[in-house]
């Protein structure tokens, strides 16, 4: 009887199929954007899906703020230095900015630089990280006298950027929003 059962179920299994691997769906919500409090020495929009929070670090200066997405657990970190028409504080931030994009080097698979020009003429340098490395998108932009503005984006999970690739891209339109409306006070 047992050999029966067991001529029955290996002869009539069915064929197996590996299903592809998936990832979970996100849902995002649609693009919309609301003016920053006034109190900073500058201005802009960003998504309404965001809240604005102070940077709480050791480091942070006045005017360092977090653009928070706790749904999506993104976080923007912008920084701003008023230059003061220092010459060696404007090429000192040029240098730092450089530094932290390089040191995602280790893990990146590529760095890739453009710039983008602003409505009102601003030139924004932008970076995009490839690879699993915890900022994939990084931009400062500066007048070289005055103002010295930087953002990079992080997110606040183990999951691998291929999987995320859709908030990246998401959050990067706002990032990109964000630095078009920018303004100086």
């Amino acid at each position: 009887m047992a050999a029966g059962l067991l001529l029955t179920s290996c002869s009539s299994a069915p064929d197996y199929t590996p299903k592809p691997k998936g990832y979970n769906r996100i849902d995002l919500p649609p693009h919309a954007y609301q003016r920053l409090a006034p109190g900073h020495p500058y201005q802009f929009e960003y998504s309404k899906s965001a809240r604005i929070l102070r940077d709480s670090s050791y480091l942070a200066q006045p005017h360092w703020i977090n653009v928070n997405y706790p749904k999506l657990h993104a976080n923007v970190q912008i920084t701003y230095t008023d230059l003061n028409g220092n010459p060696k504080l404007f090429a000192k931030m040029m240098e730092d900015a450089r530094k932290l994009t390089g040191k995602h080097q280790i893990k990146a698979t590529a760095i890739e630089e453009n710039t983008l020009k602003t409505p009102d003429g601003k030139k924004v340098a932008v970076f995009e990280l490839s690879g699993d490395v915890p900022s994939q998108f990084q931009f400062y932009t500066t007048d070289s006298t005055k103002h010295f503005f930087r953002g990079a984006l992080y997110f606040r999970t183990a999951v691998a950027n291929d999987s995320l690739q859709p908030v990246i891209d998401y959050v990067k339109a706002d990032i990109v929003h964000l630095v078009n409306t920018l303004k100086y006070q």
